[in-house]
Formats: C-alpha cells, sequence, structure tokens
C-alpha cells in the first residue's frame, strides 16, 4: 500500500530507524550505559535505586551463575514473577548468553505453567517465593533442572519510599532444592565470557501466544525484533535520556516488556518499576520522583483523577501519556479530561501491535482521529487483503490486517505448519479485520480468529476448554469470548454435564473451581449449561452460533 500516513508524520523524525548505538542486543546498550553513565540510576523499585553500573554487575553475576549451572546458547531459561528489578536482572543475564528468555505470567496456575515450561523445554525456571509453591506442585512433571528463588524484599530498603502491595510485604521464605538470587549475586563475581549473537537471526525471547488458531505457542522473537521495535518507538516518541518513566504495566506481556523494561536500556533513561497498580502509589511516584512519562490503560487514568489527593500535586513534569483501550476505549472525553487535570499534557492511544512483531506496530501521533489506531511506525510496511483471495484492497476496504518490518518474529516454536499460516513473505497476517481511511489511518475492527481479549490479555478458547473439560462434572465444553464494559471481553463457557452430576452442580460451582485452577484473566466468568452443543457433521462444535446465541 502506497504509504499515503506520511502526511501525519512527526515534523523532524526520520522515517529511517537511526539506532543509538548501532546494531547490538540490547545487554550490549546495557553494559555500555554502564561504562557512559555508571552512576546513573537506571531502575527505582520503591525506593531501591539500581544504577547501571550495579544494574550490570548484577546482570554478569547472575549469568556467570546460568553459566556454569549449564545454560548456553538457545537454551531455554523461564522468568514466573511480576515486575522487580530481579526480572530485568534475569530477562538480561539470559540474554548475555545467548539464552533465551521465556516469560511466563504470573497470573498462572499449575497447569499453565506446566504447559509452557514442558512446551518450551525450559532448563531453569526463575520465580518469586510467593509464586514458587505453584511450580513446586509441577516441577517433577517437566525438565527443569534448577530453580531459583527470590523474595521481592530482596531488592526493597529497609524504609520503602513508596506504599507497598501486599505481596510485597511477604516474609521470605526458603525452600529445598532451590537456589536463592541474592547469594547468587553475592556469590559469583561480575565476570562473564561474551558470546556473539547473530542479532537478526538468533532467539531472545519466546512469549507464548494465541497465534491464529490452537493452544499458546511460543513466538521466537530476535534480538533486533527488539531493538527495532525500540528503537522505532523511541524514535517517533522523541524519548530523551533524562526521561523518567512508571512502568507498572506487567513486563511479562509485551507491550509491558517494550515499555518497561526495553525502553529505558535502548534510550539510557530512568524507569520507576512497580509491581502492580494502585493509584495512590501512581501519584506518590509522580510528586517524589517527577516522571515525565507514562504507558497506561484508561481504567488507571480514570482511578488516579477519581482520587482527592491527585489534585493535590504538581502535573507540569509530565510530558505525554500513552494509553491502552485495553476493557475502557480511551474516549476524545477522557482525553481532554486527563489533559485539562494534569495541566495540559496530552494523552494518546498507544496503536496497534501483536507479540509477533514485538509490537508497536502503529503509533497514534496528536492530533488525529479519534478512535484510529495511528500510522505505521518507522520501517513498516501495511496492507488489507481479501481474506478468500489475499489480494491487496483499497482505502476503507476493510479486510485482514498485514505488516512487515523489522520486528517480524522467526515463527512458533516446533510449528512449522501455523508459522506457514501467519508468516508469508516476510509479512505478518494477523487475522484481525481492519481498514486504512484515505488519510492513511489504520482502523482496527475486531477479530476474525477466535482469541478472546480479557483486560488486554490474550485468552485462546481451546485452551480454557482443555483445563474446564478436566472437572469430573464436564463432558463436554466450548469457550467463546462475550463483550463487556469494563474487560472489554469475558470467557463464557458452555457445558456439558455427565448425567450423573446433573442437578448435583451449579454454574456458580464451575466459576469458583475455574478461579482457582486458571489465571485471573483467563478463568470463565460465565457459565452455562446445555444439554447440546451445535457441531458440524464432523463433530466440530461451532462456537459462532454460541457466540451469535448470547447476543
Amino acid at each position: 500500500m502506497e504509504r499515503i500516513w506520511m502526511k501525519h508524520w512527526p515534523t523532524g523524525v526520520s522515517d529511517t530507524i537511526e539506532y543509538r548505538l548501532g546494531e547490538k542486543p540490547l545487554h550490549e546498550y546495557l553494559q555500555q550505559n554502564a561504562k557512559d553513565f555508571p552512576d546513573k540510576i537506571a531502575f527505582i523499585f520503591y525506593g531501591k535505586e539500581l544504577s547501571w553500573k550495579e544494574l550490570d554487575d548484577s546482570v554478569k553475576r547472575l549469568a556467570n551463575y546460568l553459566k556454569n549451572a549449564g545454560v548456553a546458547k538457545g537454551d531455554r531459561v523461564a522468568l514466573f514473577m511480576q515486575n522487580c528489578p530481579q526480572y530485568v536482572i534475569a530477562h538480561f543475564a539470559i540474554q548475555t548468553l545467548g539464552g533465551i528468555v521465556t516469560p511466563c505470567s504470573a497470573m498462572f496456575k499449575e497447569w499453565e505453567l506446566e504447559y509452557e515450561l514442558n512446551d518450551a523445554g525450559a532448563k531453569i525456571l526463575i520465580t518469586t517465593d510467593d509464586l514458587y509453591p505453584i511450580a513446586e506442585k509441577i516441577r517433577n512433571k517437566t525438565g527443569l533442572e534448577n530453580v531459583v528463588v527470590t523474595n521481592y524484599k530482596d531488592m526493597i530498603p529497609e524504609e520503602p519510599a513508596l506504599p507497598l502491595p501486599d505481596e510485597l510485604e511477604q516474609e521470605k521464605k526458603n525452600f529445598s532444592d532451590t537456589v536463592q538470587f541474592m547469594t547468587i549475586l553475592n556469590e559469583y563475581p561480575p565476570e562473564v565470557p561474551y558470546v556473539e549473537v547473530d542479532v537478526w537471526n538468533d532467539v531472545a525471547m519466546m512469549i507464548y501466544t494465541s497465534g491464529t488458531t490452537g493452544q499458546p505457542k511460543g513466538a521466537m522473537l530476535t534480538y533486533g525484533n527488539a531493538l527495532a521495535t525500540v528503537a522505532s518507538l523511541v524514535q517517533f516518541k522523541q524519548y530523551e535520556a533524562d526521561n523518567i518513566q512508571i512502568a507498572v504495566m506487567p513486563i511479562f506481556h509485551i507491550a509491558g516488556n517494550l515499555m518497561g523494561l526495553c525502553t529505558p536500556v535502548y534510550s539510557g533513561s530512568t524507569s520507576v518499576l512497580l509491581t502492580r497498580f494502585d493509584p495512590k502509589t501512581i501519584v506518590e511516584a509522580f510528586a517524589k520522583y517527577r516522571c515525565t512519562t507514562w504507558y497506561s490503560v484508561t481504567p488507571m487514568l480514570l482511578a488516579v483523577m477519581d482520587l482527592p489527593e491527585a489534585k493535590k500535586i504538581d502535573w507540569s513534569c509530565l510530558r505525554f501519556t500513552t494509553c491502552t483501550s485495553f476493557g475502557i476505549p480511551l474516549t476524545e472525553e477522557i482525553a481532554k479530561r486527563w489533559t485539562e487535570f494534569t495541566g495540559g499534557t496530552p494523552v494518546v492511544e498507544g496503536g496497534y501491535g501483536l507479540t509477533e512483531t514485538h509490537t508497536g506496530d502503529t503509533m497514534v501521533p496528536e492530533n488525529v482521529k479519534w478512535g484510529s489506531n495511528g500510522i505505521p511506525t518507522l520501517e513498516t510496511d501495511l496492507k488489507i487483503v481479501d481474506f478468500e483471495t489475499g489480494k491487496e484492497l483499497g482505502v476503507n476496504e476493510k479486510g485482514e490486517i498485514a505488516l512487515r518490518n523489522p520486528g517480524v518474529f522467526k515463527g512458533y516454536w516446533k510449528n512449522p505448519e501455523r508459522t506457514a499460516e501467519t508468516l508469508r513473505d516476510g509479512w505478518v497476517y494477523t487475522g484481525d479485520i481492519g481498514y486504512v481511511d484515505e488519510e492513511g489511518l489504520l482502523w482496527f475492527q475486531g477479530r476474525v480468529k477466535e482469541m478472546i481479549k480479557c483486560s488486554g490479555y490474550s485468552v485462546f478458547p481451546e485452551d480454557v476448554e482443555m483445563m474446564v473439560v478436566k472437572h469430573p462434572a464436564v463432558a463436554q465444553v466450548a469457550v467463546v469470548g462475550v463483550p463487556d464494559t469494563k474487560r472489554g471481553e469475558n470467557v463464557k463457557a458452555f457445558i456439558v454435564l455427565k448425567p450423573e452430576y446433573k442437578g448435583k452442580i451449579t454454574e456458580a460451582d464451575i466459576i469458583a473451581w475455574s478461579k482457582e485452577k486458571m489465571a485471573s484473566y483467563k478463568y470463565p466468568r460465565e457459565v452455562e449449561f446445555r444439554d447440546s452443543l451445535p457441531a458440524t457433521g464432523a463433530g466440530k462444535v461451532l462456537r459462532r452460533l454460541l457466540k451469535d446465541g448470547h447476543k
């Protein structure tokens, strides 16, 4: 498609990526930051200030341990924790050795964790002591050779500078057959052999995503994918090295990873890292650290504006806010309210992206039509194609969104069939419906694939169904997404009970059981018992009819 969107290109910004330190992996950017400004603060965690030199030393110490534990180039190491400096250290320690970071959602329960650890063939797991009991239940069902455990308090000062969430108040626990994270940092020297990586071909991270069909699959992202995406973001948004950002979105999620972990390392700026969202903590962080940027979601903005003490602080430090419409859309009315509330700070949509491209494929310039997903970012081609014929469509014609840029992944781990469906001649065929208008703005219209989006998290029906059917009362189940005003979509399960359980179990019983077995964003919020489920002659359940019947 002709790049008609260039009429909205930011003034003074090149449309070609200009890498700050060249085409190097991000862990080498971190190392260079430690040399160029060793005493500058890289991450702040509830008052704990970690300089670039301290961060680099910790990364090398952990990498030294991992090397001695047998981690080599291409090995997968899983991370199972919420936002904390230990996550940042582990991420770059793994990549320093040429290993592959495999993030696992901190909301996982044992079945979900077991599936990803086994599918990835993870060699080592690094987790927190509040989450280790989940891993402990399934550890002997995996190929894990070692488990490293930390407590959030390991990286919190005795007198925290900000209010702590409950999980950060928990006392340290010790478990047999595990290694303490802090023991590693205290005992191993900050020395590790240089491991050469092919920036554009070696896999650096494998994030599980639903893709277009089937159970979650590991999207293989290279060092270059991360580098290009963050460089494009920093250049487009004109981030400065003096930026101080709030990082509260989960960094195990691709968007939070890009904004909260990659951005400060690439730009050499400072990140105020928070484990979870709390409006009072956000307000106090802005007041104390004079934060300049914030990547948020709409409910966060509303919660902050509704807090009485938020009206008492000086928001003039805030340069701009990026917001993603998870659950509640960012409307023009909300954006105007935020700008007035902060005394003039603009807020724009976060744009469109997906895991398979390390996200951030479009950016929204100021003063464009509300509701659009903006324009393709640096070195990004976008086209709309007909779902049936693959023919490229014209302006204002709805079809499948296809993307091509330096962030495009290598494919799905051990899944050539699904890779071939999604990745064709360098283009990612997203399975999403959209169109480009006469100004070159992208308008996302929905998903053809049956993936469900709950509060921004991807949930594939088959993944939930495979867990629900493990309930002893369930004979058959089909899962669909249903609209929800706050979360975007909820998971709804249609269930056929085994005859002996009819009248002896309720929908609420199934929901309560599911809540114990699945991540909080994933378990069915709604359950409906049926005598049968609609199916094709071959027996395939027709989820579409269930979804249509719900409306």
